[in-house]
């Protein structure tokens, strides 16, 4: 591949495909913001899929969105229906299409990104060295690999061969609420009982779950760590319908009032609700993410993944890493079927940092 370090020049019409995973889109709204700062004529269009396109509305730095939903794709080839992948596929090119791109740059480096990257008729064509799918047979040009784990960081590589260097960058996700949205944050709130904006009355959100099951501290240990909090604090479990039962243990060991939300929200809601808080208790998942965007203070519990490739690189974040000796291996599935790394961070240790925290 012809390595070609060009700026794009005013006007050019710059695609971004970074289709899912709410985490990963967040980190990928710190390219485009950069992207977007250093070349503000340009015009950048992104392609997502539901239900991540919804944390992208009304950000200044994206021109326009264009919305495919993979996850039929997804479903139709787990179930060997390639009639409908064929299907699915030519609907997102009818989508491209209707649009013309000097530059598309995949931020995902998956075989169908590079696919739809290729389907999009951008004759410069940008891959990362993110993964190893065959993604590279469908771009124009590699960006430079780096030794830097961080994923945002990774991303960014893509804009190299637009001239932007990894001095040039600023970290920062992004995610736009509108007046409404706020406006609607502080009634639900009032409606659920629950005070904002009182330093004595701190509003403390805890998120139980995550798309990886070994990525999960144990429900119970929540609880057990929440039941040392003075009881002035505030404690919220927000969630999807499918944690409820998880919630509802979490709540157990607790000798005091919580309030749960779960499957009440849409992600945008979940948003502007964050934006009213003053802590969230998490995993590494999407919520955590969320939370960096709207500017909410976290504490983050971490096993089979580590801050340094995942975590927030804005300030306000803070991390408690498991002790145990295995860590890190950022599998979906514990390999010795123990999930002994989220299982050693003791409950003591997280409840007296989340009581620095909300002092």
């Amino acid at each position: 591949m012809q390595k070609k370090n060009r700026e794009p020049a005013d006007g050019t019409r710059i695609l971004i495909v970074r289709l899912s995973a709410i985490g990963d889109v967040l980190h990928a709204t710190a390219v485009v913001h950069n992207l977007k700062r250093i070349y503000p004529n340009c015009h950048l269009t992104w392609l997502v899929s539901p239900p991540a396109d919804s944390l992208l509305q009304n950000n200044p730095d994206i021109d326009e969105l264009l919305v495919w939903d993979r996850r039929i794709i997804d479903k139709a080839f787990a179930q060997k229906k390639f009639g409908t992948v064929l299907h699915c596929l030519k609907e997102a090119k009818v989508l491209l299409d209707a649009h013309e791109f000097d530059i598309a740059l995949d931020i995902q480096g998956l075989f169908l990104s590079g696919l739809l990257t290729r389907l999009s008729g951008a004759p410069r064509r940008i891959g990362i060295h993110e993964r190893h799918e065959g993604n590279f047979l469908f771009m124009s040009e590699m960006a430079p690999d780096i030794d830097e784990p961080h994923k945002i960081r990774r991303y960014m590589t893509a804009l190299e061969p637009l001239g932007i260097t990894a001095a040039d960058f600023q970290p920062g996700l992004i995610l736009a609420l509108t007046d409404s949205q706020r406006k609607w944050a502080k009634e639900f709130w009032r409606a659920h009982g629950i005070e904002i904006g009182n330093p004595s009355r701190p509003l403390l959100l805890i998120n139980t779950r995550t798309t990886w099951p070994d990525k999960n501290w144990p429900a119970k240990n929540f609880g057990l760590a929440l039941r040392q909090l003075p009881p002035s604090v505030q404690l919220v479990f927000t969630g999807a319908p499918n944690d409820i039962p998880y919630i509802e243990e979490a709540q157990q060991p607790l000798d005091r009032p919580s309030l749960s939300i779960a499957g009440e929200t849409n992600l945008r809601e979940l948003a502007a609700l964050f934006a009213e808080a003053d802590l969230l208790l998490t995993g590494d998942t999407g919520p955590l993410y969320i939370a960096e965007a709207v500017g909410l203070t976290t504490l983050s519990l971490w096993g089979p993944t580590h801050p340094t490739i995942y975590g927030p690189l804005t300030a306000g974040h803070h991390f408690i890493l498991s002790p145990h000796n295995c860590t890190a291996c950022c599998k979906t599935k514990c390999r010795h079927k123990t999930n002994a790394c989220m299982n050693a961070i003791s409950p003591t240790i997280v409840a007296n940092e989340l009581i620095n925290l909300l002092k």
